[in-house]
């Protein structure tokens, strides 16, 4: 076994040792099923700490011909898969973390030098009587004569260099014609697999690396439930360990993931694995997904000068979704046209879900929303900060049923970010969300809650760890009376939507009158 050529099961095995193994091994069969044919170049992106080196670490015990591996598979679901055997440990698995070469020089041509020394010092160990050049390309072609075993060529991390050569398109192009030389129509590829956060990396009207299928957070296809945690994973973790499954999905729920199973569309609910396995063994649900990273990175992008932003940053951080264009994007963190472009950043870096059937982006959960907000407080957008600081008490006085101070405070909330086109019933829904942001540590709240004859404006329902607050039905109305929103949830059975809920239950009616430009506002406790 080498570095780099057939490393082995070693770094697998450290993942089915750890506390918390998640079985991925679903991922082989899809890879297995491509192998040699022209759908052999597999590109995922996904966002930092998804697992993906773990996937790439899998694939290299499984293919790799160094050692028999079928142990680390043996309680794994890709036992039961046909394929299984067949291709258990039948080929030379190159596999480079291209973040490794990075940290050692930072010069496109010296980092490419060394990796091909690395892997040709290697391959000449491996297979001394075939090899006499000093060429990679012509080497590994030299080999696959000679031997017949093909490559699996395992890269993780692809995309730093467009990170760490953000502004040098030259090095960026020496980088995409060498991967595109080394794996573009070479016979001796019979898989070759890349991971990053940003897909394949556009250049004109054409991608150097045209020969990939691109597996992202836009169009994840076959391979969304294979990184992060799906949903079912989450609610057998939280039986495990005894974690409130609510709280886990507040927190760590809201990437959205659609794929396609013949004509029927499916789901998936995805979780960050890195904060899911430490909530699950602190048994503390805290910010841990953003502690990798400092919040710079993201405001760095969102106060970016580019017109409607900062109003769709507003209205994601009061739970709007945003539509959303990602064609124009070009798969750097440099070249942006518009807001777009931006957006499209931040879906593929984890800050935004996409919502793949109407083209929308939304803020994922709990943890990311309180990056956003970390980023914004120290930025020049005052107003958005007093409105989620006064947020607190604004729900202290809906508890207290204090209507004339739920007014105020929604005034006040308007007039602090009053860059919302404040002209319809939902600016006002965009606004009193936003004013009521605090709400979401004890509840999840529903904007639009079916009923029997209607739709609730805004529900705020007590997550099991805080059953000890009242609910609250709040029924919005533009130029009316807020009488009139108070009669309209008790007419239309609103309240029935919470059968199920039976602690206390406020209702609330909020009018805006266009002529004042004040909110009132009328609460009760509703007896049931």
């Amino acid at each position: 076994m080498g570095s780099y050529l057939n490393p082995g099961g070693g770094l697998f095995s450290t993942c089915r040792r750890s506390k918390i193994y998640v079985d991925k091994s679903g991922l082989i069969s899809k890879t297995n099923d491509v192998l040699g044919t022209e759908q052999r170049f597999v590109c995922v992106s996904r966002p930092r700490r998804f697992g993906k080196s773990m996937a790439a670490n899998m694939l290299a015990a499984y293919y790799g011909r160094g050692e028999d591996t079928e142990e680390l598979f043996a309680d794994l679901k890709i036992r039961e898969v046909e394929s299984f055997r067949k291709h258990l440990n039948q080929y030379d698995v190159i596999r480079i973390n291209m973040q490794e070469f990075l940290s050692i020089t930072h010069d496109m041509d010296e980092m490419l030098s060394m990796l091909q020394k690395r892997l040709l010092r290697e391959l000449k160990k491996q297979y001394p009587e075939y090899i006499d050049g000093d060429y990679l390309i012509f080497a590994m072609k030299d080999v696959f004569s000679s031997t017949k075993h093909p490559f699996v060529i395992l890269i993780d991390e692809w995309d730093c260099v467009f990170r760490e050569f953000k502004q040098d398109t030259n090095a960026q192009k020496k980088y995409l014609d060498f991967l595109r030389a080394w794996l573009k129509d070479q016979e001796y590829v019979a898989l070759a697999y890349m991971t990053g956060i940003l897909p394949v990396k556009k250049y004109g009207s054409h991608s150097a690396l045209n020969m990939f299928t691109e597996y992202s957070m836009l169009n994840p296809r076959e391979m969304a439930e294979f990184f992060g945690f799906t949903e079912n994973e989450v609610k057998e973790l939280c039986l495990e360990y005894k974690r409130n499954f609510q709280e886990a999905q507040a927190w760590y729920d809201g990437y959205e993931l659609v794929t396609m199973e013949g004509e029927n569309r499916k789901t998936y609910s995805m979780y960050s694995p890195k904060s899911v396995v430490d909530a699950m063994l602190s048994g503390v649900f805290d910010n841990y997904w953003n502690q990798t990273e400092t919040y710079e990175a993201l405001k760095a992008y969102i106060r970016l000068n580019f017109d409607g932003l900062k109003d769709s940053v507003i209205r994601m951080l009061a739970g709007d979704k945003v539509q959303i264009n990602t064609g124009t994007f070009s798969n750097d963190m440099t070249t942006f046209q518009g807001m777009d472009d931006v957006l499209t950043l931040l879906v593929h870096l984890g800050y935004l879900s996409y919502h793949w059937p109407d083209k929308t982006v939304s803020i994922p959960n709990k943890e990311v929303s309180q990056e956003y907000v970390n980023a914004i407080s120290t930025m020049d957008w005052k107003e958005v900060i007093q409105s989620i600081e006064a947020s607190r008490n604004l729900l202290e006085a809906l508890w207290q049923l204090n209507a004339e101070a739920v007014a105020n405070g929604i005034d006040q909330a308007h007039q602090e970010i009053s860059i919302l086109q404040y002209n319809d019933e939902n600016a006002l829904s965009c606004t009193i969300s936003l004013a009521f942001y605090f709400a979401r540590e004890y509840y999840t709240i529903i904007r639009e809650l079916p009923t029997g004859k209607g739709f609730a404006d805004l529900c705020f329902i007590p997550r099991r760890l805080y059953a000890d607050k009242p609910a609250a039905v709040i029924e919005l109305k533009w130029d009316k009376k807020a009488e009139g929103a108070i009669s309209q949830i008790k007419n239309k059975g609103y309240v029935d939507a919470l059968k199920d809920y039976h602690g206390d239950l406020l209702l609330a009616g909020i009018n805006y009158d266009k002529k004042t430009k004040k909110h009132t506002c009328v609460i009760e406790k509703y007896n049931k």
